[in-house]
């Protein structure tokens, strides 16, 4: 059974809040949880949802004595969705330093998922060595295994700003619904990531946010390259039922970096795009082993 989400998107909201940080052009909403004295994680949010994504994991890594950084990215969630603009991986890694300098964090151990695998892969880039441990959850780590569902394909080319525009709870819901695995998700849950979309006029946003897709691509070499070139530890934690990046990518994950720990959740109910949020109750535990034992 599904552990309940403890907070609502609105009560997660009122746990962080938004900031301008120094340097940064946009206003961005950061949370923290746990002790300030424990070992700082970072977790990163993927498309189209937010940093709500990872509430029933917190928690656990909370109990665990850990410092938990969240964030929503630019054009996410509860951050600024400037339109138009050109948004980019390399921003939204931007984001992500500037507040671990506001933090006061030479290091992190990071989580990303989904979108911000890119993300990572170019902090990876600039300075693996702030990067203690890196945990991959579903995502376009390599863009020849990347399979965007159609309806990305579509948002993302000449029509997607009117297909952005007739977006509805339903169109939305039936998207993240092609991508989940064997359990359904709590309607809830849905219409709180459907929330976290709109707010702020963030459907008008979505085309240009999947512009990453070719980024991914022209940058390929740089940010693969990230990941067979980090030395520190490596684990993935993969949904094999993921339409877009799952059991087609693992056994890339085998071949190429075949020192990193390799968790499948195929277990039924078998696990697609959202780890984090279909099995928090197995996802937690693998993060907080992990993330102790190369602390």
């Amino acid at each position: 059974m599904m552990p309940d989400i403890t907070q609502s998107r609105e009560e997660w909201i009122a746990g962080g809040s938004r900031r301008r940080l120094p340097g940064f052009p946009h206003v961005v909403f950061v949370r923290h949880d746990g002790p300030s004295t424990g070992v700082p994680v970072t977790l990163l949010h993927g498309f189209p949802t937010s940093s709500h994504d990872w509430a029933a994991v917190v928690p656990q890594l909370v109990g665990a004595g850990f410092r938990v950084t969240t964030a929503d990215f630019v054009g996410f969630g509860e951050s600024d969705k400037p339109y138009p603009h050109a948004y980019s991986i390399l921003e939204q890694a931007d984001l992500v330093e500037a507040v671990w300098e506001v933090d006061g964090h030479d290091t992190s151990a990071v989580v990303a998922h989904d979108y911000a695998v890119s993300v990572a892969q170019e902090l990876l880039a600039r300075t693996p060595d702030r990067v203690t441990c890196m945990t991959w959850l579903n995502g376009g780590i390599w863009p020849d295994l990347h399979h965007p569902i159609p309806e990305q394909n579509l948002l993302a080319g000449p029509a997607g700003a009117e297909l952005a525009e007739q977006m509805d709870e339903e169109k939305f819901i039936s998207f993240i619904d092609r991508l989940i695995g064997e359990r359904p998700l709590p309607g809830a849950m849905l219409h709180d990531m459907w929330l976290g979309a709109r707010a702020r006029d963030g459907l008008r946003v979505l085309p240009a946010l999947l512009h990453y897709m070719e980024e991914r691509r022209r940058s390929a070499a740089r940010w693969t390259g990230a990941v067979h070139d980090y030395e520190g530890p490596q684990q993935f934690i993969w949904g094999p039922e993921d339409p877009i990046s799952g059991a087609h990518v693992i056994p890339r994950i085998r071949e190429a970096v075949p020192e990193a720990r390799l968790a499948v959740l195929d277990q039924e109910p078998a696990v697609g795009h959202f780890p984090q949020v279909e099995s928090p109750e197995r996802v937690g535990p693998l993060l907080t082993g992990w993330i102790r034992e190369n602390s």
